[in-house]
């Protein structure tokens, strides 16, 4: 199906019809380019943003006259995803504008909600270890954090890495190497408690 949405993408997008089509592709892909988005940045409201920025780079793109046929699409997407979510980490307006509830706050919020899953030590640990790689692969630079994020969470391929990042196969791996290098050693007593 994605073959075919490529093909009429890369199509003028003049008729209504192509802006339905374009509109189902984007429902389509939505969860996917915000979990991405939401793993690069660790912010819902800013991941949010980040994937309504990434749709409307798309349709921009899409609607320029030296537009090309894209050969896949989902991963052109994610190209436009990543770097809009790496722009946003650069820039030092975003951080100061950044909002988190405090630990206690958000364990309180954690606490009163509804479970039929895990018990209490359970989440507290799950949620000891979220915290704790959260703060590890903040700690990681933006791209061994991209390269990470699109390999263990996208389960993307290296070559399909080193395309949406516009890297050599080889940076991409010494990104990856170095990113879980950097967890190991972040993360290590996590691996040994009792």
């Amino acid at each position: 199906m994605m073959g075919v949405m490529a093909d009429r993408l890369g199509a003028t997008l003049d008729t209504q019809a192509s802006t339905r089509e374009f509109g189902s592709w984007m429902i389509s892909e939505q969860k996917r380019i915000f979990l991405l988005c939401r793993r690069l940045l660790q912010d819902v409201e800013e991941a949010d943003s980040a994937t309504q920025d990434a749709f409307l780079k798309a349709w921009q793109a899409l609607n320029r006259p030296e537009f090309k046929e894209l050969e896949d699409a989902g991963r052109w997407l994610t190209r436009i995803a990543v770097n809009t979510c790496l722009d946003r980490l650069r820039s030092r307006r975003w951080q100061f504008w950044r909002k988190r509830p405090n630990q206690e706050d958000e364990q309180a919020i954690l606490e009163l909600a509804a479970s039929t899953g895990p018990n209490a030590e359970d989440r507290y640990f799950a949620t000891e270890i979220s915290r704790r790689l959260e703060g590890a692969l903040e700690k990681l630079s933006l791209r061994q954090r991209a390269a990470f994020t699109l390999r263990h969470y996208e389960d993307r391929s290296l070559a399909e890495i080193a395309d949406i990042l516009d890297l050599d196969i080889g940076t991409v791996k010494a990104h990856l190497f170095r990113a879980i290098a950097k967890l190991r050693e972040e993360l290590h007593d996590l691996y040994f408690r009792v």
